[in-house]
């Protein structure tokens, strides 16, 4: 019987996923990791305190894995430090790709484990290619390991897909696993709907059934970000400008800002003024309007690319018609003009529609149709 370590965070998603490997057949351990501790309004004794209970209910062991360090330096430090830069990381990306697939599957394939899971709401398709590989260089990307067993069929290749739920996919936060994370993961929830993971948590009795969906940063919590972000950059006043040059308030400092933001500028206006560019340098913010046209783009550049299997980003130019890119979680796809590779190895994308936005430090995931081919950090 194979092992599935399960991340057992303490909400319904993973509770549910728990029971449907149990059904499958699968022998079962849940895993609550503990990544952050700090603050008032983090709600990990709680989270743990259910993940512990529904372990109990489904009959399976339970272990907490302290992931507190590995956390702090792998996703906290790099997410203030580019918000120092003035830039806008997504520490959902990063966690993913060095705590949940990194480290924790690490620990759980040397504790004995075949396989882990989450509650994720993405598939895993795999494909058994019978022909020699071939991997280009082309895209100079640190490539997906591809440490997949060959047998007398040949090859498997492990596709991401997005989950059939679109109000709830989360394909875009997985764009940096590589072949051997993908190997070894499943992704039970990828082909239910949210509805009807809540009815099964329902009908299980379990303690998770009717919690809400956790929201924003699990660092955060509940606590406004820029008071979250004061507790680790120091204010420095500077002032709010229009198009024109003209001040027309003050803010807290240039860093606590992103591109697109209307709540907290403190303007008082019969039209709400959004921020549409930020100098870093110059501790100033820019604003104007929703429909200022200094707030939408029709090109960005990524860099820092990744893909998902070897060779999946040479297909855009061949087949441009059915590519799309997100700029943004639970967006809807965009379509894309075309797509050039630059002699510095960053890719720029241009878009048939202007984009609203367009944020620093933020990912760009490239998709054909429902499947994930890779994507970059935007620069």
């Amino acid at each position: 019987m194979k092992k599935v370590f399960v991340m057992l965070s303490g909400g319904v998603d993973s509770s549910v996923t728990v029971a449907l490997l149990k059904k499958q057949g699968f022998n079962v351990t849940g895993v609550f990791m503990k990544n952050w501790s700090k603050g008032s309004f983090c709600t990990v004794k709680e989270d743990q305190k259910h993940a512990r209970i529904v372990a109990a209910k489904l009959k399976i062991p339970f272990y907490t894995f302290n992931f507190e360090q590995e956390y702090k330096s792998k996703v906290f430090k790099p997410f203030i430090s580019g918000i120092k830069k003035g830039i806008t990381p997504n520490p959902d990306v990063l966690c993913n790709e060095y705590i949940k697939f990194g480290v924790f599957l690490k620990k759980s394939l040397k504790l004995g484990a075949d396989f882990v899971a989450t509650g994720h709401y993405a598939q895993i398709r795999r494909e058994i290619i019978k022909h020699k590989l071939q991997i280009s260089n082309k895209f100079k990307i640190k490539n997906p390991k591809l440490k997949t067993k060959k047998s007398k069929i040949g090859i498997s290749i492990y596709h991401l897909m997005k989950g059939i739920d679109e109000t709830k996919d989360q394909s875009y936060f997985l764009y940096r696993l590589n072949q051997f994370q993908l190997s070894k993961t499943f992704f039970p929830l990828g082909n239910y709907k949210k509805i009807k993971v809540r009815e099964m948590a329902k009908k299980l009795e379990l303690i998770t059934a009717y919690k809400p969906d956790s929201q924003g940063i699990c660092f955060v919590g509940e606590e406004p970000f820029e008071k979250f972000l004061s507790h680790y950059i120091k204010e420095n006043p500077g002032n709010i400008i229009d198009k024109k040059g003209k001040i027309i308030g003050k803010h807290k400092g240039a860093r606590f800002y992103t591109i697109g933001q209307r709540k907290g500028l403190g303007i008082s206006s019969v039209k709400p003024f959004f921020v549409i560019k930020k100098d870093i340098k110059k501790n100033e913010i820019i604003v104007g309007y929703e429909d200022d046209k200094k707030l939408f783009k029709k090109s960005l550049t990524i860099k820092d690319l990744r893909e998902v299997f070897p060779n999946s980003l040479n297909i855009l130019k061949k087949d441009i018609k059915n590519i799309t890119v997100r700029i943004r979680y639970r967006q809807e796809d965009q379509k894309i003009k075309n797509i050039k590779l630059l002699k510095t190895g960053k890719l720029k994308i241009i878009f048939q529609e202007f984009q609203r936005a367009i944020t620093k430090g933020q990912s760009a995931v490239i998709y054909k149709r429902d499947e994930v081919l890779g994507g970059g950090i935007i620069c």
